[in-house]
């Protein structure tokens, strides 16, 4: 592997083992406080630790203004994240975190999939599989699976 296929590996699995992290966290936060002030101090805490980033980084907010010179389409990632933290802050205390997680993860792998395959976004195609296939049929059963409280 290169340098920036370990980093991107490395990026991947820790954010994975964070994601049941913030699912508890934020389906706590949401119990008591609300999920739309939960999902409103989330925002702010991103967006305080994303100025911190950049000028961290060494960048400055002209990079902000770069970004805004882009195609209104490609600023969704927000609202996108916005969204997946409200599924996971109304979901979590109600399924449970591995069942929430299970399914985000298999919708995640699903439209994945169809992105790369399609090459939808203006990414390179990488063709589904058989091997990508069953393991997303193997995630969904795992996910469904989940969902079972013993």
């Amino acid at each position: 592997m290169t340098g920036g296929t370990t980093l991107a590996v490395a990026l991947s699995a820790t954010a994975g083992l964070s994601g049941a992290v913030q699912i508890a966290v934020m389906s706590e936060l949401g119990e008591r406080a609300g999920v739309f002030p939960a999902i409103a101090l989330s925002g702010v805490v991103a967006f305080v630790l994303g100025i911190v980033v950049l000028y961290a980084s060494g960048s400055s907010l002209g990079g902000i203004r770069d970004t805004l010179r882009e195609p209104a389409w490609l600023w969704t990632g927000g609202a996108i994240s916005l969204f997946i933290i409200l599924a996971m802050t109304v979901a979590g205390p109600r399924i449970g975190i591995a069942a929430t997680l299970g399914i985000l993860i298999g919708g995640n792998l699903v439209s994945g999939a169809l992105i790369d395959h399609f090459g939808l976004l203006g990414l390179d195609r990488i063709p589904i599989g058989w091997p990508r296939a069953l393991g997303i049929v193997l995630l969904g059963i795992g996910a469904a699976l989940s969902l079972h409280k013993a």
